[in-house]
């Protein structure tokens, strides 16, 4: 039996600005079902990386295949534009192709298909709110329910529980849980806490790439708390041989 093509491959990327190298040998690839973790310092180059996979930047150097796969994503800061007077079910409808709102409004498959989303990610019965009478935690809701518009195969998100309480934090990603029962997720994260439940693999980013597979760590690791030591966890990462 053939084996299905990854949802995403990168080859021997490089990156610079002006003469600053930012990304240097990156290889990773993406497995179908994968749920991998982006960790990394500050100016590490993880936004980068993102943004030459969503193709906001041009390539410089190395392959980046994608498969024609569809890609949803959560960027980080949700209180864009939060006052302006627009309905949850119209942010959500914003994840359409075009991104506009025709001269006759939306459809009504188009409301449809949105509700339906909003169900999705438990947030239906806010469907007429304004967004900005939300919590940060029900805004990144809404924002991964419009990236899902287009039936991704891939979702990727950057930092989706920054500025989220601890129990807004453990709802996303339960909810990324359930979602990659049928999507490969890249998460960019500095909860390393999450790493061990929901992920299955991580890649360190730190201008190169360390990869780590993190099936032999849970294997040790049982857990006794919500909380997990980070740096128990970073010395489990650094021994495990991946």
């Amino acid at each position: 039996m053939q084996s299905k093509a990854p949802v995403l491959e990168i080859k021997a990327l490089s990156f610079a600005y002006d003469r600053e190298v930012v990304l240097e040998d990156i290889s990773l690839r993406l497995e179908q079902g994968d749920l991998l973790a982006i960790i990394g310092p500050n100016g590490g180059g993880k936004s980068t990386l993102l943004k030459l996979i969503l193709g906001i930047n041009k390539l410089q150097k190395g392959i980046i295949k994608l498969e024609d796969h569809h890609i949803g994503y959560v960027p980080q800061n949700t209180n864009i534009n939060i006052d302006f007077p627009i309905q949850v079910i119209e942010v959500v409808m914003m994840g359409r192709r075009g991104n506009k709102k025709t001269i006759f409004g939306y459809s009504k498959e188009e409301k449809l298909r949105a509700f339906s989303l909003l169900e999705k990610v438990n947030m239906a019965h806010f469907a007429e709110k304004k967004i900005g009478a939300l919590s940060g935690g029900q805004r990144q809701r809404v924002m991964i329910a419009r990236a899902l518009y287009q039936d991704p195969e891939l979702l990727i998100l950057d930092e989706p529980t920054s500025s989220i309480d601890a129990d807004g934090q453990r709802e996303i990603y339960e909810l990324l849980k359930q979602l990659n029962k049928t999507m490969s997720i890249i998460v960019v994260s500095h909860d390393l806490s999450i790493l061990l439940e929901y992920a299955n693999r991580v890649a360190y980013i730190n201008k190169r790439v360390t990869h780590h597979d993190l099936s032999s760590v849970k294997k040790e690791y049982k857990f006794t708390d919500k909380h997990v030591c980070e740096v128990e966890l970073l010395e489990m990462l650094g021994s495990c041989r991946c």
